[in-house]
């Protein structure tokens, strides 16, 4: 049986950046690692999981929960980093 950090190893996403897709979607981070991986090979993927990120940010944000905006946005740097076809 495959474990979450099996499936997290296997894919082209940190942790975090699962972690983070599992919150927006409201799934379990194992369906998550699988959404991402499915999105990030499909022509909108990229542009989809920012949005994903961004909003996750504008939420934590109107809750004041500043940590958690904190990570979020050391995740989404990470994500744009990985994916520079992001700033053309």
């Amino acid at each position: 049986m495959l474990t979450l950090q099996d499936c997290v190893d296997m894919c082209d996403f940190t942790e975090d950046e699962i972690m983070a897709f599992a919150e927006h979607e409201h799934v379990p981070e194992i369906i998550a690692t699988e959404l991402a991986e499915y999105l990030i090979h499909t022509p909108e993927g990229v542009p989809v999981l920012r949005r994903y990120i961004m909003e996750d940010i504008a939420i934590a944000k109107e809750d004041n929960n500043w940590e958690h905006v904190e990570k979020l946005e050391m995740v989404l740097k990470h994500f744009i980093a990985k994916h520079p076809e992001l700033t053309k």
